[in-house]
């Protein structure tokens, strides 16, 4: 699928491989790439999978992976606990005791 330049995109790249990467990080760190997603705007037309550039709506020019077009928050904080809310009410009337606050 093309995707169109000034089109609002993600991209990935590795920054560092495990053998660029500092030799005081935790083993489990130093195994891995380190890696980064930016979003920005394409700065010509694209398929997925291409090396691309992207302007971020800093002015940032970077280069990396188109992964995606459109990008969007899909995560979440969880499923509802009702000991959280328990708790958020007993806070506001520690907090904001009397008439005035309520």
């Amino acid at each position: 699928m093309k995707i169109n330049k000034g089109a609002w995109v993600r991209i990935h790249d590795i920054v560092l491989t495990p053998q660029e990467r500092a030799t005081n990080l935790p083993d489990d760190t130093k195994k891995v790439p380190l890696e980064m997603w930016v979003k920005g705007f394409l700065m010509e037309d694209a398929t997925i999978g291409e090396k691309v550039e992207i302007e971020t709506i800093t002015g940032r020019k970077v280069e990396g992976t188109l992964l995606e077009a459109n990008p969007y928050y899909d995560h979440d904080f969880g499923k509802f606990v009702p000991e959280i809310l328990e708790i958020g009410l007993q806070l506001r009337k520690i907090l904001w005791v009397g008439e005035n606050h309520e």
